[in-house]
């Protein structure tokens, strides 16, 4: 084991008035550093967390950027020049989307139990887009992504063997690779049990969103949050840590994804021209603006085990399910949005190929954002089965991976 290191004289800053301490967010962020390479006693981790918890400062901005920068540093480290290669020879720019890896994840913890919308929309989105989806099983529901794809039939998922090793093997055969967050954040174990036994959400629910380990890779982003009150603060984290495309979302029910049931409020990145400076817009959707109809969400929560919601995502990529289902109808949304937020719905002319029937939609909705042009392509992901390619591509690339 490394060496103990003593935060004592942090603790005593950051209760009560760690403002008026003067404490930084690099001061905390060094200090979360000391948990991953285990070098913190779970007494002071318990206490650093709850310190964080009980002040909002693990509600902060700058201290969530900060955080997550250091978590990212201490991730298992991937070949990047590899990767780079292999990514360069997949790249397909399009519009604003300029090829390059996109990401949607939620911070999960809404209590509402829908089906598993951001990684099901992540595959279809992986039709036109090149994703890298971090995620990790089940927290606060009983399927999270990694339960879902590792349920997947006939073939699922071996998300333990995509390793930092491997990754650059997933990406020569698919457009899809998942991030699973025990591999590629090991030093997170050294705090797990402390988590359980604290018995309330803490910093490390806030940063999985924001610290997917190929994060100065990442292009675009869509992140859900379970309370409005964050959406601001993960928009501005996001434009301190040097992203130029995102947008943030939050069901008014203080849903982790865009409402299908009423008004979502969103948090954009926009980039002046020239890359000169990134600006955060506010505005909200509603199902509407995407050409389709509101569903309670009672009718896409179904709250079962992840073999039955592989059961409904394998449905659904085959067009099993009807059209206006309202299921699917949720991930359109937010496969939608996601692509919106890539940039690629910015194209005039449409490059989807065989089966597409080329009338791109150029109605601006909300934020100036091309909605249901984004719908009209993540139906064609379903209609022309290359959802379905992509994730069985995937699917066997994983199973192909020493064990």
């Amino acid at each position: 084991m490394a060496d103990i290191q003593d935060i004592r004289p942090l603790l005593q800053r950051l209760w009560p008035d760690p403002a008026k301490e003067n404490v930084t967010a690099k001061e905390i962020a060094e200090a979360l550093s000391l948990i991953f390479t285990n070098q913190l006693s779970p007494v002071q981790t318990g206490s650093l967390l709850t310190a964080l918890h009980f002040t909002g400062w693990d509600r902060r901005a700058d201290v969530l950027a900060e955080s997550a920068a250091a978590m990212r540093r201490h991730a298992a480290k991937v070949d990047a020049t590899r990767l780079e290669s292999v990514i360069a020879g997949r790249r397909r720019p399009e519009g604003k989307y300029a090829g390059g890896l996109c990401d949607i994840v939620g911070t999960g913890g809404d209590s509402h139990n829908t089906f598993n919308i951001s990684t099901t929309s992540s595959i279809l989105a992986s039709s036109l887009l090149l994703l890298a989806k971090h995620g990790n099983r089940a927290s606060t529901s009983k399927s999270g992504s990694a339960d879902l794809l590792m349920n997947m039939k006939p073939k699922p998922a071996q998300l333990g063997r995509i390793t930092p090793d491997t990754i650059s093997d997933v990406y020569a055969e698919t457009n899809y690779a998942f991030l699973f967050a025990p591999v590629f954040h090991p030093g997170m174990k050294h705090v797990a049990s402390i988590r359980k036994e604290l018995g309330w959400r803490t910093i490390f629910n806030l940063l999985g969103p924001l610290s997917n380990p190929l994060g100065d890779a990442i292009e675009a982003r869509m992140l859900g949050v379970a309370r409005d009150d964050l959406g601001p603060v993960f928009a501005e984290a996001l434009r301190i840590a040097g992203a130029k495309k995102g947008l943030v979302v939050c069901g008014k029910e203080q849903l982790d994804e865009v409402s299908c049931a009423g008004p979502t409020l969103c948090w954009q990145l926009v980039e002046h021209a020239g890359g000169s400076s990134v600006d955060v817009e506010h505005f909200t959707l509603e199902p509407a603006d995407f050409g389709l109809g509101a569903h309670p969400l009672a009718t896409v929560s179904p709250g079962r085990e992840p073999h039955e919601n592989a059961e409904i995502l394998r449905r659904l990529l085959q067009g099993e399910l009807p059209p206006d289902d309202p299921i699917l109808e949720f991930v359109l949304m937010n496969t939608a949005a996601f692509l919106v937020a890539s940039g690629i719905c910015e194209a005039d002319a449409s490059s989807m190929g065989a089966g597409d029937d080329g009338k791109v939609v150029r109605e601006r909705g909300p934020g100036g954002g091309r909605w249901k042009e984004g719908v009209r392509r993540a139906r064609w992901t379903i209609q022309s089965g290359e959802a379905w390619r992509q994730w069985n591509a995937f699917a066997e690339v994983t199973n192909s991976l020493p064990a």
